[in-house]
């Protein structure tokens, strides 16, 4: 072993095997929530950009050079501005997991989970009955579970309700003939807050070509925050759901309504 090769190995700490393994972590998660997506492409496109400017740089094509600088100097600005529905994802998929567990601790500690998820059931049940009527009917629908009702994300593009669920107000919403059947019903804390909402489609494109509007509405809404969502299919009658990106579905009522109790 050379001088040289010693030197290296002397200067290797510990906090430098660290460092990479969380730089290996944090390109871990930014490639699992672009994965699929369009912004591969984007980011793909960015590395070769970068890769012109190192090469023109190095050749000393002086112009070149103060061109392709000029906009790395603000490709941070850039990035954010480009990537920020995934860095948004980043965030919330990380402040979801802290609350998770820290809710998890709370029930734990009062002991209380089982009589929670209990208290819920008579208010999911007319949720699980329209969705069922609405399956054989084979009314399209789709319901979004939010934990909070953000007044300028949903209300500026859905009609404003404010009444408590139940299974009479979702069937008339989304009959056909009916003027709110088009778009997403939002639901907070067991009320229906807005009705006819339009939702952020999904641009993964690793979906299935049968996916219509709700599915990647639903898929959409569910990718930038930590909402849940309930889709009917208009076609086939089928129940599916929801949730961080992904979809189950065929799900029978009963699925659906064990779901919820766990999610609400």
């Amino acid at each position: 072993m050379d001088r040289l090769s010693l030197n290296l190995l002397e200067g290797f700490r510990l906090l430098d095997v660290i460092d990479i393994l969380l730089v290996a972590v944090i390109m871990y998660y930014i490639y699992s929530l672009i994965k699929g997506t369009i912004a591969v492409n984007i980011l793909l496109g960015v590395a070769l950009f970068y890769g012109i400017y190192l090469a023109v740089k190095q050749l000393e094509m002086r112009l070149l050079t103060e061109i392709f600088g000029g906009f790395i100097s603000v490709g941070s600005i850039a990035l954010i501005v480009v990537f920020q529905q995934e860095i948004r994802r980043f965030l919330l998929h990380i402040g979801k997991n802290i609350s998770m567990k820290r809710k998890k601790l709370f029930w734990n500690f009062l002991g209380a989970k089982k009589t929670s998820q209990t208290d819920h059931t008579e208010q999911i049940k007319p949720i699980i009955e329209a969705c069922r009527s609405m399956s054989r009917s084979r009314t399209g629908a789709l319901l979004v579970f939010s934990r909070y009702f953000d007044e300028e994300y949903y209300q500026s593009s859905g009609e404003y309700i404010d009444a408590p669920v139940s299974k009479r107000l979702l069937e008339s919403i989304f009959f056909k003939n009916s003027p709110l059947h088009d778009g997403a019903v939002v639901i907070v804390d067991f009320r229906v807050m807005t009705a006819s909402s339009v939702l952020p489609l999904s641009d993964s494109e690793d979906l299935p070509p049968q996916f219509g509007l709700r599915h990647r509405a639903a898929i959409g809404v569910t990718e930038v925050s930590e909402a849940i969502a309930v889709i009917v299919s208009e076609e086939t009658g089928e129940i599916s759901y929801a949730k961080d990106g992904n979809v189950n579905m065929n799900l029978s009522p009963e699925e659906l309504e064990e779901i919820l109790k766990d999610e609400l």
